[in-house]
C-alpha cells in the first residue's frame, strides 16, 4: 500500500474484521498438511490487515511474523487470505534499517510533527516520506521533527515484518503532551484537502485543549479551488518539478525533444471521490497552461472521470503520441506505482497501455513525488508559513 491509498477502501477493510479477531482465537486449521499452516499464516496476516489499533496490536504482529518464519519456502507461497498473500512478509522492498521512524522522545518545546499516509515499500518510505522529513529538518535546526502515519494498515505491515514502529497520529500527538510540547506544527504531505487532510483536521481537535499553540500547514498542491480552471503557485511549481524530473529520467534533453520523438509523459495518482478530486483536473489545466502537450494526469480509481485508464489512453492516442512513460504522482511509489501502474497483471496501467497495440513502448518509473528536491522545498516553504 502506499500514501494515497483510499480511505473509503480501507473502511471495507474494517468491516471484514467488525468481529475483533484475536490472535488467541485463531488457531491452526484441522491437521498438519502444508495448506493448513499456510492458511493460519494468512488467519494471522488478516487479523492485522486493519485500521483500527488495539492494545493487542504489537502482540498480533510478533505472532504473524514468527508464525510466517517457521513456515517453509513451499508453505509460504500457499499463503492466501482475505488480505493475505506471500508478498505481506516476503516481498523485498529495500532495507527497513535506512529509515528513522522519528519516534523518540525529549522532543523539546517546538515539534514539526510530519505526517504521512505512509507506505510499507521500505525503499519509498526512506527516500520520499524520509526526504521531506529530513528537508524539514534542516530547514529549521530549532524545532524537533516527528513522523506520524494516517494508515494503522501501514503501520502494522512495518512492525509486523520489520520490527519498525512508527507512531500514528494519536499516538504521536500524545507523545507532545507527554513531552510537554507547547507549541505543534502539522506538517502533512498528502496532495490535497482530501479525506485524509479532513480527518487529520478532526482528530487534531482532540488535542486543542492539550497543547497552547496547533497549527497546521498546507498539503502539497494548496488550495483546492472551485472548479477545473483554478490553479496557483504550488500546482505550477509541481507540475513543473515532476514534468522535469521525468524527461530527465527518460533521457532527453527537454520535453520538446520527448515530443519530437513521439513520446508522452501519463502522470498517475491515486483519485479520489472527495470534492478535492477537482485537483487532478486542475493538475491537467496547469500541465496544459504550461505548454505541455505530451503530458497527460490519470488516476487509479478513475475519479475525477475524465482520469479514468481508458480515457487516458485515448488522449495519448488521439495526440499522435506512439511512446508513452508512465509515473507516479504520487509522494511515494509504494503498492499503487509497483502493481497499479508498473505491475505485470491484466488490469495495471502497463498492461492496459501494452493491451491496446497502439504504442511502440510502455516504460514505467519508479519514483515518488518526495524524493524531488523542489517538491521538498515546497513543503519547507508551507512549514515555513505557518511558523511565521
Amino acid at each position: 500500500m502506499d500514501q494515497e491509498f483510499d480511505l473509503a477502501l480501507i473502511g471495507t477493510k474494517e468491516k471484514w474484521y467488525d468481529h475483533k479477531v484475536k490472535v488467541s482465537n485463531v488457531k491452526p486449521h484441522e491437521g498438519d498438511d502444508n495448506q493448513a499452516m499456510a492458511d493460519h499464516v494468512a488467519e494471522l496476516i488478516d487479523a492485522i490487515y486493519v485500521q483500527e489499533w488495539t492494545e493487542d496490536t504489537e502482540k498480533q504482529c510478533k505472532e504473524a511474523k514468527e508464525a510466517w518464519d517457521a513456515l517453509t519456502d513451499e508453505q509460504k507461497e500457499l499463503v492466501e487470505g482475505e488480505s493475505a498473500d506471500p508478498d505481506y512478509f516476503g516481498r523485498d522492498t529495500g532495507d527497513a534499517s535506512k529509515d528513522d521512524p522519528l519516534n523518540a522522545d525529549d522532543i523539546g518545546e517546538k515539534e514539526i510533527l510530519v505526517v504521512s499516509f505512509g507506505t510499507s515499500f521500505n525503499d519509498s518510505r526512506a527516500n520520499d516520506i524520509g526526504g521531506i522529513e529530513k528537508a524539514i529538518a534542516k530547514a529549521y535546526p530549532d524545532w524537533s521533527v516527528r513522523r506520524a502515519f494516517t494508515a494503522q494498515i501501514i503501520i502494522n505491515h512495518v512492525l509486523a515484518r520489520d520490527g519498525e514502529k512508527i507512531d500514528n497520529v494519536d499516538q504521536a500527538l500524545q507523545r507532545a503532551v507527554d513531552n510537554g510540547v507547547k507549541t505543534l506544527v502539522i506538517q502533512p504531505t498528502h496532495l490535497m484537502h482530501g479525506a485524509e487532510y479532513d480527518e487529520l483536521c478532526e482528530t487534531l481537535k482532540n488535542y486543542e485543549d492539550k497543547i497552547e499553540t496547533v497549527v497546521i500547514a498546507q498539503p502539497l498542491l494548496g488550495e483546492v479551488g472551485k472548479d477545473a480552471t483554478v490553479i496557483n503557485e504550488d500546482k505550477e511549481t509541481v507540475a513543473k518539478a515532476i514534468t522535469d524530473a521525468a524527461v530527465k529520467d527518460a533521457g532527453f534533453a527537454s520535453l520538446k525533444d520527448a515530443a519530437d520523438a513521439g513520446t508522452a509523459f501519463v502522470f498517475m495518482g491515486h483519485g479520489t471521490s472527495h470534492t478535492a478530486k477537482i485537483t487532478y483536473s486542475q493538475m491537467q489545466t496547469q500541465m496544459d497552461k504550461l505548454g505541455y502537450e505530451n503530458v497527460f494526469i490519470g488516476t487509479v480509481e478513475g475519479e475525477p472521470e475524465e482520469t479514468e485508464l481508458s480515457k487516458v489512453i485515448d488522449k495519448v492516442k488521439e495526440a499522435g503520441y506512439k511512446k508513452v512513460v508512465l509515473r507516479p504522482l504520487m509522494v511515494v511509489a509504494g503498492d499503487h506505482a509497483n502493481n497499479d501502474m508498473a505491475g505485470d497483471e491484466e488490469d495495471s496501467w502497463k498492461s492496459g497501455f501494452e493491451a491496446d497495440g497502439s504504442f511502440e513502448s510502455v516504460d514505467c518509473q519508479i519514483s515518488g513525488l518526495g524524493r524531488i528536491d523542489e517538491v521538498q522545498k515546497l513543503y519547507v516553504e508551507h512549514t515555513g508559513s505557518v511558523l511565521k
